[in-house]
């Protein structure tokens, strides 16, 4: 890690696995996880749960309602980000296809299940990034914020796998 001339760690942001960069951490003023927690607030960027999905507290209804939902809500904000950037549009477009091929299957099983309820759940309005540094930043935390949750979610189904 370097150091800028203020004696303030700077880093890149990687904003995916195309290797963008979102720059030096510095210049933006985000060299911290807490300014970027407070940033993603500001922005109006919500984070869905999983609780039903920890080992400790496994439901099975209530974890795939909690990732169905989740992944609503990251289909949104993946379209909240359309035009980051024209080199990133067809991994943005990617992803967003793979999050609506990932909610579709967990509603299947749902369905499958007999848990699936009447109607669809819906998400409020996503947040609108006003600035091309709203956007890039709320991509850094948009795909920070998925890959968290994916994680999670991961976890959970393979709680929910074990015999």
């Amino acid at each position: 890690m370097q150091r800028t001339s203020s004696g303030r760690d700077w880093e890149k942001r990687d904003t995916g696995g195309n290797g963008r960069k979102l720059g030096e951490c510095a210049t933006h003023k985000l060299c911290h996880p807490q300014e970027l927690m407070l940033l993603g607030h500001s922005l109006g960027i919500p984070q869905p749960l999983l609780s039903s999905c920890s080992s400790q507290a496994l439901q099975l209804t209530g974890c795939l309602s909690q990732l169905h939902s989740g992944l609503l809500l990251y289909q949104g904000l993946l379209q909240a980000l359309a035009g980051i950037s024209p080199e990133l549009a067809p991994t943005l477009d990617m992803l967003q296809l793979d999050v609506t091929d990932f909610a579709t299957n967990i509603w299947q099983q749902m369905e499958d299940l007999g848990v699936a309820p009447v109607v669809q759940p819906t998400h409020g309005p996503m947040p609108t990034f006003a600035s091309a540094f709203q956007r890039r930043a709320g991509g850094v935390l948009v795909a920070s914020n998925l890959q968290r949750f994916l994680e999670l979610a991961y976890r959970g189904l393979r709680y929910l796998a074990e015999p």
